[in-house]
């Protein structure tokens, strides 16, 4: 049902972590992603730890499904001093090639617990199901 369309990604995403620098909207981190299929929907769960679900932004185009997030910085005030920042900042994006079978107009979106998960119910079209076989009518009439 899905397609993985960076090859790349993973590598890219151990290399921000070992040197530190966090996602820009013209290089956004990737988000950690699980895809599967429960009955008649397709869900993807997506990692957004520490975001607001107005920092979120979800798009479908034609069969490609596109999340970005942006988790800013927390604001502090002039006593704070950082001892410890290991939190990744910035833009996170992760797109995703949907399949033909997949019902694009009824996706639902829920944000619990710093986890978006996307359902996207199985197109009808795609649901497998019964076919009847006719019977070839035998009688002939005969005309006299």
């Amino acid at each position: 049902m899905l397609m993985r369309t960076d090859p790349f990604r993973e590598l890219d995403r151990l290399t921000q972590q070992l040197m530190g620098t966090s996602g820009t909207w013209s290089r956004p981190s990737p988000m950690p992603m699980d895809a599967y299929r429960e009955g008649d929907d397709y869900v993807i769960a997506l990692d957004l730890p520490g975001v607001s679900t107005d920092a979120i932004d979800i798009d479908v185009e034609r069969n490609m499904l596109t999340v970005k997030a942006e988790r800013r910085p927390v604001p502090k005030g002039d006593t704070v001093q950082m001892e410890l920042s290991e939190r990744p900042l910035g833009v996170f994006s992760r797109q995703v090639m949907l399949a033909d079978t997949l019902d694009t107009e009824h996706i639902k979106a829920d944000y619990d617990a710093g986890v978006l998960t996307l359902r996207i119910p199985i197109a009808e079209r795609a649901k497998p199901r019964k076919i009847a076989i006719g019977r070839e009518s035998t009688q002939k009439q005969i005309s006299g």
